[in-house]
C-alpha cells in the first residue's frame, strides 16, 4: 500500500476542475495518487491528519481511503478496475473493484466539507459512480446518460459536492449496474457530524461493512453476472466465514455497527448476547421515538442501518445473517433430502464402482464437517470453522464479537478465544434420566373434516447410529 506520507506530499499541488465531466489537462497533472490495497485484512482505522477532526470507523476486511487537502478541498482518487480478491484463506476471486479491492475502500468525509473524488475508469467498458444517499447537484448523482456521459475506459471523470448531512451511505456503479455491482463493484461512504449531534452519540468503536453475494462455480475464479437470486456465496465486504475477520471490542465499550446492503434480497442479522438500536439508516439518523431494542434487524437491498449497543456481557458472540443458507458456502440448492435413508447396504456396493464414494446426509449435514472430502481447487467447504471447542459448521455471512475486559482501548487485535470461567460452559449431563412425559392435545381444529373410515399408514423410522454401523 502507498504510504499516506507519499500521498499527502502532493497537497500543495493546485488544480481540480468543478463538473462531472472529462478532466482537462491541467487538472489531469494535479491528481490525487491513487492509493492501491491488496491485502484482505481490516486495516487499522486512518486517523485524520487535516482537515475537520472525527472519530475514524474501522472497515471490516477492508480500509479507508486517504485524501489530500486542496485549497479547502478534500481530494480523493478512486480507481475503477478489474481486481483480485481473497474470499477466504486459499479462496481467490477474479472481481471489478475499486483501488485493488472489492469492495472499494470506505471514504470518510465531515459534514460541511468540500468533496471532490477522481474517478478513473481501467475497466473494459464505461462506468459511472452513484453516491447513494447524498444530498449534491443533480449532475454530480454518477447515473450514466441521465445525470452525466458515462466514464470511457481510460478516461478521468471529477466529481465534487458538499457533505451536506451527516450519516452512513455508499458508493456504487450507475452504468451497466447488474454487471458491474455483480463483480463487486461498491463502497462505503461515511460523513461524520461537524459538531455534536443531538442523534448522534459518541462510541468506542464503530465498525462497517457491506453484504454482498456472488455465484461462483467451485474451481472457477469469476462471478455468473446473470444470476439473480441463486447465489451460492453470501459476504460481508466479498469475504465468506472463515475468511470474515471478529469484532473485537473492550467490555463496556459502546460500538456502532454500519451495514449496507448491496446484494439482491433482504438479511436478517443478528447479534448473540447483546440488544441494539437502530439508530440511523441511509436517510440519516433516526428519532430517539422510534427506536426499540432488538437482537435481530432486517435490511433490504439497498438499504443502510446503523446499530449500536453497550458490549457489557464477555465472551464470543456469534454475529450473522440469520437466514440459514446465507451461513453456508459454495452450495448446491438441487441436492437430495436423505434424512433417514438406509446406505448401509448401498455404499459397499456403490464403492465397487467409486471408490471415494461417502455416505453423506442421511443423519443431517453436520458429518460434511468431518469428513476430510477433496473439494475442487479456489473454493471452500460449505461448513467450515474451528472454535474452541470442534468445528463451528458456518460459512458466509457469520463472524463473532469478541468482548473482552482486557482489551485496551483503541486496540483492535484478535484476543483470541474466550476463557471461560468455570462451570459457566454447557456439558454433558451423567446423572439418571425419567421417561418423557406424553401430553395429549387440548385443541382442536375449528372446521373438523366429516370422520371417514381411518387408514392407518405404517412408516419405518431407523434412529441414527454411529459412524461404525454403516
Amino acid at each position: 500500500m502507498t504510504s499516506r506520507r507519499q500521498f499527502f506530499q502532493y497537497a500543495g499541488l493546485a488544480g481540480g476542475a468543478v463538473a462531472a465531466g472529462p478532466v482537462s489537462r491541467v487538472a489531469l497533472a494535479a491528481l490525487p495518487e491513487p492509493v492501491i490495497q491488496t491485502s484482505a485484512q481490516t486495516m487499522a482505522p486512518l486517523v485524520p491528519g487535516n482537515g475537520r477532526p472525527y472519530n475514524p470507523v474501522v472497515t471490516l476486511n477492508g480500509w479507508t481511503l486517504p485524501w489530500r487537502m486542496n485549497q479547502g478541498v478534500k481530494e480523493f482518487h478512486l480507481v475503477a478496475e478489474p481486481v483480485v480478491r481473497e474470499m477466504a484463506p486459499g479462496f481467490k476471486a477474479h472481481l471489478w473493484g475499486y483501488n485493488g479491492q472489492s469492495p472499494g475502500p470506505t471514504i470518510e468525509v465531515v459534514e460541511g466539507d468540500r468533496i471532490r473524488v477522481f474517478v478513473t475508469n481501467k475497466l473494459p467498458e464505461h462506468h459511472a459512480v452513484h453516491w447513494h444517499g447524498q444530498r449534491l447537484p443533480n449532475g454530480m448523482d454518477g447515473v450514466a446518460g441521465l445525470t452525466q456521459p458515462a466514464i470511457p475506459s481510460g478516461k478521468t471523470f471529477v466529481y465534487e459536492f458538499v457533505a451536506r448531512r451527516p450519516g452512513t451511505f455508499m458508493y456504487h456503479p450507475h452504468a451497466d449496474e447488474m454487471t458491474q455491482m455483480a463483480m463487486g463493484m461498491m463502497g462505503f461512504w461515511i460523513t461524520h457530524p461537524k459538531s455534536r449531534h443531538p442523534l448522534i452519540d459518541d462510541v468506542q468503536r464503530d465498525f462497517c461493512f457491506l453484504l454482498n453475494a456472488f455465484d461462483i462455480d467451485p474451481g472457477s475464479y469469476t462471478p455468473k453476472t446473470m444470476t439473480m437470486l441463486d447465489f451460492n456465496l453470501w459476504a460481508w465486504n466479498s469475504r465468506i466465514f472463515p475468511g470474515i475477520d471478529s469484532l473485537n471490542v473492550r467490555l463496556n465499550d459502546k460500538v456502532r455497527i454500519r451495514i449496507g446492503n448491496l446484494t439482491m434480497t433482504n438479511h436478517p442479522i443478528h447479534l448473540h448476547g447483546h440488544e441494539f438500536l437502530v439508530t440511523g439508516t441511509d436517510g440519516g439518523p433516526t428519532p430517539k421515538g422510534t427506536r426499540w431494542y432488538e437482537v435481530t434487524t432486517d435490511i433490504g437491498v439497498g438499504q443502510m442501518r446503523q446499530v449500536e449497543f453497550m458490549a457489557d456481557e464477555e465472551g464470543d458472540w456469534a454475529f450473522h445473517c440469520h437466514k440459514s443458507h446465507h451461513t453456508m458456502n459454495a452450495m448446491g440448492h438441487n441436492v437430495p433430502t436423505l434424512i433417514g435413508v438406509d446406505h448401509r447396504g448401498l455404499s459397499p456396493k456403490i464403492n465397487k464402482l467409486i471408490p471415494d464414494y461417502m455416505v453423506m446426509g442421511e443423519r443431517g449435514m453436520a458429518d460434511m464437517t468431518e469428513m476430510e472430502m477433496p473439494i475442487p481447487d479456489n473454493t471452500a467447504p460449505m461448513m467450515t470453522g474451528e472454535g474452541p471447542f470442534g468445528s463451528v459448521e458456518m460459512g458466509g455471512m457469520f463472524s463473532v464479537l469478541k468482548v473482552r475486559k482486557d482489551q485496551k482501548p483503541g486496540d483492535y487485535k484478535d484476543p483470541g478465544w474466550f476463557k471461560h470461567p468455570e462451570g459457566t460452559v454447557a456439558h454433558e449431563y451423567t446423572g439418571p434420566l425419567a421417561e418423557p412425559a406424553r401430553f395429549k392435545s387440548e385443541g382442536g381444529q375449528s372446521m373438523p373434516r366429516a370422520q371417514k373410515a381411518a387408514v392407518t399408514t405404517e412408516v419405518q423410522v431407523r434412529k441414527p447410529t454411529s459412524h461404525g454401523g454403516h
